[in-house]
């Protein structure tokens, strides 16, 4: 007899046991990408940097090397530390931390791809994914000409850095990298000359752990799973936007947070109504790490940039909550044709967060 068929008071705790597995597999595959992909990828993107000659290019530099290390943390902090050390200036510095935005948000869209065998999971994902990306690039559209043209994030940065100049370096604890990075390191550790291989198995373990967390999570009594997040955990936009902040700056990756939510979405747990504030209180989360190494460097230029990012992402949302169905409609519409001509996601992840940004590097620098 399969133990699906046993009493629900043995059957539950085993299931429960089986889902948190589940989302360390999860969680464990995000990690092991990010990891590799920094091991491939900081020296390059550290260099790429040093070609940013205007601020065009500055906001391509920015969507393309978070897109290769796979962390919109990393090329903040690089990018505090290279404005410390005076390698970058504060003008050609700003763009690429609006470009981090973008090129973040390819680490969910590459989570959805997990459900791509299963239609209406797959549109559910996707329109839960994307979302986030649509929302970073209409801020981008919106505030990058505000920025060349007036400067108004350096400005905004400026008024309020001198709080915070002389209170020296802080640390937080992520709990996350307690239980993950000793695990990715260990397994890294095997082929430290072909990370490559770290990607490879990581997108084994991502397939695998979402394929069945969705179907966990169904077993478990859908109904009740989703009621419990529309009563307490999302049961407001704000409190979503919070939950969002919180958790992202405790953890120091929205790629985590915001990928962490696409398998709930799939299952239909959450829509992507619900999803879209937590999205944006993921992006003003994960700019605390950049805030904690530009005071550890006591530079002022340094506090500026972090504070630039921070700005950014708070008049994203007070200018897109409002208006939240625009880059709500246009996810899910793209999820609906995605659904049904697939090559579409895979083709939208190639050229917007690496062959264009690519070609455009090569062309302006």
């Amino acid at each position: 007899m399969s133990y699906w068929h046993l009493p629900d008071r043995y059957l539950n705790p085993l299931k429960i046991i089986l889902l948190l597995g589940l989302i360390y597999l999860f969680l464990l595959s995000i990690a092991l990408i990010g990891s590799a992909f920094k091991l491939m990828g900081e020296d390059f993107a550290r260099k790429i940097m040093l070609i940013v000659s205007n601020p065009a290019l500055g906001l391509i530099v920015g969507i393309f090397t978070t897109s290769i290390v796979q962390s919109s943390s990393l090329t903040t902090s690089l990018v505090v530390c290279m404005v410390a050390g005076q390698v970058l200036s504060l003008k050609l510095a700003i763009p690429i931390v609006m470009g981090a935005n973008i090129g973040t948000s390819v680490t969910n869209l590459l989570v959805s791809l997990g459900h791509i065998g299963r239609r209406e999971e797959f549109e559910r994902a996707l329109s839960a994914s994307v979302v986030h990306d649509f929302f970073n690039v209409l801020s981008v559209i919106v505030i990058f000409p505000l920025q060349v043209m007036f400067n108004i994030l350096g400005i905004s940065a400026k008024a309020v850095t001198d709080l915070f100049v002389n209170l020296g370096g802080l640390k937080i604890v992520n709990p996350l990298n307690l239980i993950l990075q000793p695990v990715t390191h260990v397994i890294l550790s095997f082929f430290p000359k072909y990370p490559w291989i770290g990607i490879i198995l990581a997108v084994v373990l991502l397939f695998i752990s979402l394929r069945y967390l969705v179907v966990v999570m169904k077993s478990l009594v859908l109904k009740k799973i989703e009621n419990f997040f529309d009563k307490y955990i999302f049961k407001t936009a704000v409190r979503s936007l919070l939950l969002g902040m919180f958790f992202t700056a405790l953890v120091q990756s929205s790629s985590i947070t915001t990928s962490l939510v696409v398998p709930l979405a799939a299952a239909g747990v959450l829509s992507v109504r619900k999803i879209y504030p937590y999205d944006l209180g993921a992006n003003v989360g994960t700019t605390i790490t950049a805030f904690l190494a530009s005071l550890a460097t006591g530079n002022q230029n340094a506090v500026i940039i972090a504070f630039c990012h921070t700005i950014f992402n708070l008049l994203g949302i007070m200018i897109w909550l409002p208006l939240k169905e625009v880059p709500i409609r246009m996810a899910i519409t793209f999820a609906h044709w995605s659904a049904r001509r697939r090559w579409i996601p895979i083709a939208y992840i190639l050229l917007m967060f690496f062959l264009i940004p690519l070609l455009l590097i090569f062309l302006m620098r």
